[in-house]
């Protein structure tokens, strides 16, 4: 089969591999959408070196063709949405619940083959069926909500939350889609790609600005959520937290990303500075919330291409250009 392969740092092409074959509990997917991330280009530089080469892509979508032995629930021709998540059910922190903190964790299209191919393996565990009214070519979108949602599981919002979100691409959007379903009294979005903040305001945000200097709320917000991993965006989103608010680390920083805090602040002002790392308990969710509409797909995906452009299209996501970018096997 075809499929994109990061064989090392910076080197990504379409190559031929052999076509996957499913165990006792895994199914084979016919791909028909795999979307791009930040983590693909992570993978991309070299910062999950240890698990190249690789076919990336976590975000996918298609259509049962083989099943394994002991699959049950599950048939070919099934439309599925596939959680990649995997994890070993035995260490420490899966036994506590917290399996997105596995000592083991794995992903596929991360530390296994992914969904930039033909055709990609997934636990029968993993999948989760379509509805009719949902089209197999917009279901990538369901993964990166799964994270949404588990960033809003972190987070607890209290009704009528004053929020503050660093960041307009796919992750920044969604977490304004949800803030404004979980009461919030206003959303701020910033971002310094123009583009982008336009489609904040068409989907409703209360303001939005280059820089937070330009917004108006002297003691700061309730919520604060970066959705960039850029370490000038998260130095300057943690000064604009206000008393016993709470800053999110939802975007990818880099590793070698660092900032500054200030322990007194933290302490006389009673701020929460947490993460939300993946998905946890919540891709069915998320899937069940993509099924009422809570996405726009029009809206959030600005560019479908074909297989064969994935190295142009990890350029394109990369300059920051479109929102959430399709390939389409």
């Amino acid at each position: 089969m075809k499929a994109a392969v990061i064989s090392a740092p910076g080197v990504v092409a379409i190559e031929s591999v052999d076509d996957p074959a499913p165990g006792p509990r895994d199914v084979v997917v016919k791909v028909s959408v795999c979307g791009l991330c930040g983590t693909d280009l992570h993978i991309l530089q070299g910062e999950f070196a240890p698990t190249l080469p690789i076919v990336p892509g976590h975000e996918f979508a298609g259509e049962i063709v083989a099943v394994g032995a002991e699959v049950t629930g599950l048939a070919t021709g099934d439309r599925v949405a596939v959680d990649p998540s995997l994890y070993c059910h035995e260490c420490h922190y899966c036994r506590i619940g917290r399996n997105n903190l596995c000592e083991r964790w794995a992903a596929i299209g991360v530390t296994v083959p992914g969904g930039a191919a033909e055709y990609a393996v997934a636990p029968a565990a993993n999948c989760v069926k379509l509805p009719d009214h949902v089209r197999t070519e917009d279901a990538a979108l369901i993964e990166p909500l799964s994270c949404a949602v588990r960033g809003y599981d972190i987070l607890r919002s209290r009704l009528a939350s004053h929020v503050l979100i660093y960041g307009s691409g796919t992750m920044g959007l969604m977490m304004l889609e949800l803030a404004k379903r979980t009461g919030a009294a206003s959303v701020d979005v910033v971002d310094i790609n123009a583009d982008r903040l336009a489609t904040a305001r068409l989907l409703g945000c209360s303001g939005t600005a280059t820089s937070a200097d330009e917004i108006q709320r002297p003691r700061g917000w309730d919520v604060v959520i970066d959705a960039t991993g850029n370490e000038q965006a998260i130095q300057d989103a943690l000064g604009r937290v206000g008393k016993g608010g709470t800053y999110l680390q939802f975007g990818v920083a880099n590793y070698a990303a660092r900032t500054t805090i200030e322990p007194y602040r933290i302490y006389n002002e009673e701020i929460t500075i947490t993460g939300s790392m993946a998905v946890l308990h919540s891709y069915e969710r998320a899937a069940d919330l993509f099924a009422t509409g809570v996405l726009d797909p029009e809206v959030f995906i600005s560019d479908r291409l074909p297989l064969d452009d994935y190295a142009a299209a990890l350029q394109q996501f990369q300059a920051g250009k479109g929102r959430k970018i399709l390939v389409t096997p």
